[in-house]
């Protein structure tokens, strides 16, 4: 008997349902597509050949995109805090190009392949793998830890998917010496996009540092949407400055006040942004 075959895939599912569409708003039949950009600013920014502690994945083709953030306490041992998390994403994108030949993208399959090929690696990290469905309009992810997404429709945020954490400021993660594995991530699914809905993918360096108001904001006053010049805009000009803003009140203060822990302003970390636009696949 094959014991992996009756571990949990998940820890936890959730299950979101948007407003349907009207009629007038998408035809039917229509095929859409995740049109995706990125921007991965690491917080050593003043010495660009520094690889960074985060990682991420875009497979355009199988409307899938992914992001790790390696967990940095392995420095102190010597070790590369980044590896890990490039090896895991490397593997994962692997993993979308032989899922999406067989029969389409699970998230949470990926994320069980990718880890299972990337244990000779030393480190740990979390991991956040979305892919769109464009037969049903659902986005489809898996989460372990504190990256994360949010979903915006009509320039307001309509969904933010959840972290998890074993306490304050420690999310759980994947890799050498963890506990945690895929089985302990959390499932997300989220029903019905529709062309002109935008999702905001990030490691913590985003999540901790900028609120789903500050996003809506660049959105109301970025009418086209093209999706790596936006991901460049909310890391560098929204995470990057507030993380370097020793007053602002950002999640993680807010966060670290509801622990009971003293912090005050943004939390200097790497930033990786991915913005996906669903739009109709003709355009």
């Amino acid at each position: 008997m094959n014991l992996l075959s009756k571990m949990p895939r998940v820890a936890e599912i959730i299950w979101k349902e948007l407003e349907s569409c009207e009629p007038s708003q998408l035809k039917e039949g229509t095929i859409m597509k995740m049109v995706c950009g990125s921007f991965y600013l690491s917080k050593e920014s003043e010495n660009r050949s520094v690889l960074g502690e985060d990682a991420h994945f875009i497979c355009a083709e199988e409307n899938t995109i992914g992001v790790a953030d390696g967990v940095g306490g392995w420095a102190l041992s010597g070790v590369d805090a980044g590896e890990y998390a490039r090896k895991l994403m490397e593997n994962s994108a692997m993993a979308v190009h032989n899922q999406h030949r067989k029969s389409g993208v699970d998230p949470k399959e990926v994320l069980h392949e990718a880890y299972a090929n990337t244990k000779n690696i030393l480190g740990t990290s979390t991991a956040c793998i979305v892919t769109f469905n464009n037969k049903d309009g659902t986005l489809h992810a898996v989460n372990v830890g504190d990256s994360g997404f949010m979903l915006f429709r009509d320039n307001k945020c309509v969904y933010e998917s959840p972290i998890r954490q074993h306490y304050f400021n420690c999310p759980l993660q994947l890799g050498t010496g963890s506990n945690d594995g895929p089985q302990s991530a959390t499932e997300i699914k989220v029903k019905v996009l529709r062309p002109g809905d935008v999702i905001v993918l990030g490691t913590d360096g985003l999540l901790d540092n900028v609120s789903p108001g500050e996003i809506e904001k660049i959105l109301e006053e970025n009418t086209i949407v093209e999706p790596e010049m936006l991901a460049w805009i909310i890391a560098e000009q929204l995470a990057f400055r507030n993380s370097e803003d020793v007053n602002r009140s950002t999640p993680f203060a807010i966060a670290a006040h509801e622990a009971g822990v003293e912090h005050i302003g943004g939390k200097r970390d790497d930033v990786t942004v991915i913005v996906g636009h669903i739009i109709e696949a003709s355009q």
